[in-house]
């Protein structure tokens, strides 16, 4: 079952329970609560404390879908939620529009992760100044390349890395929210909401960036060791430990700081850090904001490459994003396919763009997770009944049940605001501006994924999904 249902060369197993934890927490520890808090804070104030605590309940409900799936076979392999859907649902249209929502996802949120980076290292060597220009494209990239190179290396150098920086996060955390405790100043949490149900509402989407992309550990399956006996738990204790670590962040960054300031700053936990740390300490925390992002970062680049990597070998994709380096095992294709994307992404300068697709993208992909939870006794009983997994099946229904309301309630709070964009400007000054919704953006997403699948089809003119090759053994690359 390791290597179904192709033959050849796979992924190696080179990571542990550590690596684990530290790809979980590493992504989720990142720009969401170092970058977006600024985004949030400007729709809500200091209510983003009560945002924290309304969202984590939801990531857990959706993530009980994955605790599911990961503890049936299709936990030792790398193929995510996208796998899962296509277990439950047996569509190849469903399956590939699936595919095509994680890769926009995690190509935008790349970029996006790629500039906040380079902006951050430039404020930790010249804090308070504006930066931007070639510096920041060409740290960008600088990024981006080693991480890339480490990828290739192979997963244990992921892995070693991802540790190596959340260790150096851990000591940032304590340095930034342990003093923080004893310099809280209530007044500032006042007001607690500055616009309202309607501010607080429009919070949630940027800030759930901040969770998103807790189902990157899903696409280690095939790399973690006993995946489907340790996965499921690794999900839960780490999305719990993560919650906490950003409430308490949130209640000492507005215990300590005007809202305002919170909001006007490009590096908002630094702007925190400085009030009441001396500079070395301050310095500390934007080196902290650096791991954070660059954890982050790392885990991004692991999932585009996996994700190609178990379609191919399925006959979704092209079969040369199935290869594998001979010696060290890693998918070459799809990490420099996704390293090309991600760098364009970055070189147009429309980050903001990437992130506001990628966000709505990786809400709607939880969703149809969570309904598939819901239908898989009945669409594929078999599957369901490896479920090792101890929860009952009362409460596998109900967080698939809050996930869905939640998710869907979240999308129609963004996708409301869109339309309201869209009566009130033009769409032709927009577009010259490249200033597109995150509505506009996934239409047009969608309809290329559907273009692409009925070519695929076409080409084939046999009738079966985009790129449904006939399946075969993985080829690989010489060292």
């Amino acid at each position: 079952m390791d290597a179904a249902p192709g033959s050849g060369p796979t992924l190696k197993r080179d990571l542990g329970t550590i690596e684990a934890y530290a790809t979980l927490i590493g992504i989720l520890v990142g720009a969401g609560i170092f970058r977006v808090t600024s985004q949030a804070t400007v729709a809500t104030g200091p209510s983003v404390i009560l945002a924290h605590l309304v969202l984590a309940p939801v990531v857990l409900a959706t993530s009980v879908a994955y605790l599911v799936f990961l503890s049936t076979s299709l936990g030792l392999r790398p193929g995510g939620e996208v796998l899962h859907i296509a277990a439950t649902f047996g569509s190849a249209r469903l399956t590939f529009l699936a595919a095509w929502l994680k890769l926009i996802s995690y190509l935008g949120a790349g970029a996006y992760l790629a500039d906040a980076l380079a902006l951050t290292l430039l404020e930790l060597a010249q804090p308070g100044e504006t930066h931007g220009g070639a510096a920041r494209l060409a740290l960008g990239l600088a990024a981006l390349l080693v991480f890339l190179g480490i990828h290739v290396a192979g997963v244990a150098w992921f892995g070693r890395l991802q540790v190596a920086m959340c260790a150096a996060l851990a000591v940032s955390l304590a340095v930034l929210i342990v003093p923080g405790l004893f310099a809280l100043d209530t007044a500032h949490y006042r007001p607690f909401f500055e616009h309202g149900a309607a501010g607080f509402g429009a919070s949630l989407t940027p800030l759930f960036f901040a969770y998103a992309g807790f189902e990157a550990l899903a696409q280690t399956a095939g790399e973690v060791r006993q995946s489907r006996a340790r996965l499921p738990g690794i999900f839960v204790r780490g999305i719990v430990a993560t919650s906490v670590i950003f409430v308490t962040m949130s209640v000492v960054a507005f215990g300590v700081l005007p809202a305002e300031a919170i909001g006007a700053s490009g590096v908002p936990m630094s702007a925190v850090a400085a009030t009441y740390l001396p500079f070395g300490a301050t310095a500390l925390v934007t080196l902290g904001a650096v791991m954070a992002i660059a954890t982050s970062l790392n885990a991004t680049m692991l999932v585009p490459a996996r994700l190609c990597w178990s379609m191919a070998r399925d006959g979704r994709m092209p079969a040369a994003f199935g290869t594998l380096h001979a010696v060290r095992r890693t998918p070459v294709v799809g990490l420099v396919v996704s390293f090309v994307a991600v760098a364009a992404l970055v070189v147009s300068g429309r980050t903001g763009l990437a992130l506001g697709i990628a966000v709505v993208a990786l809400m709607l992909l939880y969703l149809l997770h969570s309904v598939a939870l819901l239908l898989l006794p009945r669409r594929n009983p078999a599957l369901f009944a490896e479920a090792g997994t101890r929860v009952s099946r009362r409460v596998q229904c109900a967080a698939a049940v809050v996930s869905v309301i939640a998710l869907g309630a979240m999308l129609l709070i963004q996708f409301s605001g869109d339309v309201a964009r869209l009566a009130d400007e033009p769409w032709a000054p927009r577009m010259a501006r490249l200033d597109l919704t995150s509505l506009e953006l996934l239409a047009a997403w969608v309809l290329v994924g559907l273009l692409l699948f009925r070519g695929g089809r076409r080409q084939r003119g046999d009738g079966q999904g985009a790129f449904d090759a006939p399946r075969g053994g993985s080829a690989t690359m010489g060292p």
